[in-house]
């Protein structure tokens, strides 16, 4: 927009936004109609602060693989071994905090470093050897899924220590008020929200001043400060859930992190830049002289480290390491994925728009948990919704 935008009505910018910015906009709000529908199902039940804590606990390991999945899909490849390195990882995490007692600290650091080795061993075989991704993690997740059966000899492991297990179900200490779930109030947890509030109204107003100075079209003033109250009242909603009930769990704590450090990489680095250079058009990307190899390794060895984290989570949720431990988690990530905006075919895609869709997964789930729908029908139900994305999609691509 030019200078001429300032002499726009607020409804015309509107009209403008949502038409340019249409798929982020109804994710959003599909999301909104989703929990209003769970609610009226489920007499209340969903949107209950207990539920809704669980729901983010649900969410956070699907999440964290989508997070990851973002780069893998944006520099047009697919990794079908997710579900299956995250299950492997946390059963030799478990095994080795259960079995040989080793410290929680140690235990983390080794499973991390296994998922980084094996996003390596994948990512060599697809950027140097030049096998497809589709079919190097379609191997790697029989292979990984194998070598859990194997080690866990396909018993559960169980109990997993204290502080391995409060990463998946531990909550944020309270500071100096003695109150919680009945007293409707977790400081921590607040002040965390208006530390949040802060950034973001800094933030954009840091971006909106940088676009300024340097002859780039903003939006009109009422405009931004409409986006600014907007924003910061939809972290206080999202946010209601933990503060009125336990607080911030952990493992949404380390989800927040990876998503401001995934979401910093994609946007304001020259690796972010090159991602999505290679799913745009890679042949260009090359001639441009990117090392487009060196960018693919790297693309599998963040999605093997995230998986390790994703692994962890679920173990330390369950507080116990199963030989079905990931299973399917792969349909629900790229589900995820797709669902908030990343393209099937490469180029496009944001870690906000896959969190979105990873918080819609979970809540079609948790809802039909509620329920009581049987477990088959809600496995229908899942994959007609990654049927449904891919077709929107790919209906949006070829429109343009």
């Amino acid at each position: 927009m030019t200078a001429q935008t300032n002499e726009q009505t607020l409804g015309q910018v509107l009209r403008f936004q949502l038409k340019n910015n249409f798929r982020q906009y109804a994710m959003f709000f599909v999301l909104v109609a989703i929990w209003g529908i769970l609610t009226i199902a489920t007499g209340g039940v969903f949107i209950q602060g207990r539920n809704l804590t669980n729901l983010l606990l649900q969410s956070s390991f699907i999440a964290t693989l989508a997070v990851g999945m973002v780069l893998v899909i944006v520099a047009g490849h697919i990794d079908l071994s997710v579900g299956s390195i995250a299950g492997f990882i946390g059963g030799v995490a478990a095994i080795l905090n259960v079995h040989y007692e080793w410290n929680a600290l140690i235990v983390i650091v080794v499973a991390l470093g296994l998922g980084i080795v094996i996003g390596l061993w994948q990512g060599y075989w697809i950027a140097y050897q030049g096998i497809p991704a589709f079919i190097v993690t379609l191997a790697g997740m029989t292979i990984f899924r194998g070598l859990l059966l194997a080690v866990t000899r396909g018993e559960t492991i169980a109990p997993i220590d204290e502080t391995f297990a409060a990463i998946g179900g531990g909550y944020l200490p309270r500071l100096f008020l003695n109150v919680g779930e009945r007293n409707g109030f977790h400081d921590l947890t607040a002040i965390l929200v208006v530390v949040a509030i802060l950034a973001f109204v800094i933030s954009s107003i840091r971006t909106r001043r940088r676009r300024i100075e340097y002859g780039f079209s903003v939006l009109p003033q009422r405009v931004e400060i409409l986006k600014l109250v907007g924003g910061s009242l939809l972290i206080t909603l999202f946010a209601l859930p933990v503060m009125t009930y336990r607080g911030l769990p952990y493992s949404i704590l380390i989800l927040l992190i990876l998503v401001l450090g995934y979401t910093f990489l994609t946007n304001n680095t020259v690796f972010g830049r090159h991602v999505y250079a290679m799913g745009g058009n890679k042949e260009a990307a090359r001639l441009s002289g990117i090392n487009i190899r060196k960018k693919t390794l790297m693309i599998f060895v963040s999605m093997g480290f995230l998986s390790a984290v994703s692994g962890l989570i679920f173990t330390a949720r369950l507080k116990s390491a199963t030989a079905s431990a990931g299973n399917l988690f792969e349909l629900d990530t790229i589900a995820a994925t797709i669902i908030g905006g990343t393209s099937t075919l490469g180029g496009e895609g944001t870690v906000f728009g896959a969190i979105i869709g990873a918080l819609l997964m979970s809540s079609i789930t948790n809802g039909m948990q509620i329920m009581n729908v049987p477990t088959e029908w809600q496995m229908v139900v899942r994959g007609l919704v990654l049927l449904l994305a891919v077709w929107y999609d790919v209906s949006m691509r070829t429109k343009k």
